[in-house]
C-alpha cells in the first residue's frame, strides 16, 4: 500500500493503484513472460517488418519497422526507444503508441528492442540505441526514409536512451543529425536528489524508491560508462543536440529531470518545449484511452508533424 494519497486522476485506474515489485528475481521472471503483443500485426493500416540490425560491438538486436499504408517515399522516420527501467520489454501501450505515432504523423517508426539488464547493464542499452540510430541513418535508402528527416523519441528509460543516442552520435562525429528529441517523463538525472525524487518516494507505477532498487541492477559498474551517458543533465555541453519536446507528469519522481533538461537546453540556445500533464503519475499513458493520455498524445504528434514539415 502507498504511504501517501496523491490526487491522481481516477481516469488512470487501475494503474493509479499499481507499483511493480523490484528485485532481480522479479525482473528475470517478468522478462521471461513478456512477449511482443499480437496487436502489432493486426492493424490493417500498417505494414510491419522485423529486422535484425547491429547493436553494441556488432551483436544483433531486433527492430520493428512500422509503416502506414500509402506513406510518402522517402518517408520521415521516428526512431523509438521504449521505457521500462532498462529491465522490462515494452508493454502493449508502448506498441500502441508507436503505431499511433506512425499513423497520425505519417512517418515510418523504427521500434528498437535494445538489450536489457541485468544480463546487459550499462552501457549496453545506450550503445545499442546509438548503434541503431546510426544504422537507420546509414541505411536510409533501403529503408526508404529521408535521412534528413529523422527524429528520436522515448519515454522514461527510453527518454534516457533517446538523449544519450543523440549525445553519443554527436560526440563520436556520426553523420546522423536528428531533427528533434521527443521525451516523455524521461529519466535524465542520475543523482537522485531532486525535489521530486525526495517528494515522490511511493507514487504508483514508478517512484524514487524503485529507482534506488533498480540502480545496482542496471548499472553495477558506474566507472564503465561516461557520466553524461548515465545522467545526461550532468553533461559538460549540450551544444549540437536537437530541439526537444519534453513532457513531465505531475506526481512523478522524474518530474524535475525533464524540467531541468529543458532548462539546460534553452540555456544552451536550443529550442525546447516543456509540457506538464496534470493529475498524472509516471506511465499514465499506459491507460491509452484515458482523456488525458489522448490529449498528451495529440500534443506529441502535433509537435512531430510540425518538426517533420519544417
Amino acid at each position: 500500500m502507498f504511504k501517501k494519497k496523491y490526487p491522481i486522476s481516477r481516469e488512470f485506474f487501475p494503474f493509479d493503484r499499481f507499483t511493480p515489485p523490484m528485485s532481480r528475481r522479479f525482473v528475470l521472471l517478468a522478462q521471461w513472460g513478456m512477449k511482443t503483443p499480437k496487436l502489432l500485426w493486426q492493424d490493417p493500416e500498417l505494414d510491419v517488418k522485423t529486422l535484425m540490425i547491429p547493436g553494441y560491438r556488432g551483436e544483433e538486436i531486433e527492430a520493428y519497422v512500422i509503416s502506414p499504408q500509402g506513406i510518402p517515399s522517402p518517408a520521415p522516420c521516428l526512431v523509438n526507444f521504449h521505457g521500462g527501467g532498462f529491465v522490462f520489454e515494452g508493454y502493449d501501450s508502448h506498441y500502441r503508441l508507436a503505431m499511433t505515432y506512425a499513423k497520425r504523423v505519417r512517418c515510418r517508426v523504427i521500434y528498437v528492442r535494445y538489450r536489457l539488464a541485468p544480463k546487459h547493464p550499462f552501457p549496453v542499452p545506450q550503445e545499442d540505441c546509438c548503434a541503431a540510430l546510426c544504422w537507420v541513418h546509414d541505411h536510409a535508402q533501403e529503408l526508404d526514409i529521408d535521412r534528413e528527416c529523422i527524429g528520436v523519441c522515448g519515454d522514461s528509460a527510453g527518454g534516457t536512451l533517446a538523449v544519450t543516442a543523440c549525445m553519443m552520435a554527436r560526440d563520436r562525429g556520426a553523420a546522423v543529425r536528428p531533427l528533434f528529441q521527443l521525451l516523455v517523463y524521461p529519466w535524465l538525472d542520475g543523482r537522485g536528489d531532486s525535489e521530486s525524487c525526495r517528494r515522490y518516494t511511493d507514487t504508483p507505477m514508478w517512484n524514487s524508491t524503485l529507482s534506488s532498487k533498480v540502480g545496482p541492477i542496471i548499472n553495477p559498474d558506474p566507472a564503465a560508462t561516461p557520466r553524461a551517458y548515465q545522467s545526461p543533465v550532468e553533461a559538460e555541453s549540450f551544444a549540437g543536440l536537437p530541439p526537444a519536446y519534453v513532457e513531465v507528469a505531475e506526481y512523478d519522481c522524474l518530474h524535475d529531470d525533464g524540467v531541468l533538461y529543458a532548462q539546460l537546453l534553452m540555456k544552451a540556445g536550443i529550442e525546447a518545449e516543456l509540457h506538464e500533464s496534470e493529475g498524472t503519475m509516471h506511465g499514465f499513458d499506459t491507460v491509452f484511452s484515458a482523456p488525458t493520455s489522448q490529449r498528451m498524445i495529440g500534443q506529441r504528434t502535433a509537435y512531430m508533424k510540425r518538426m517533420f514539415e519544417k
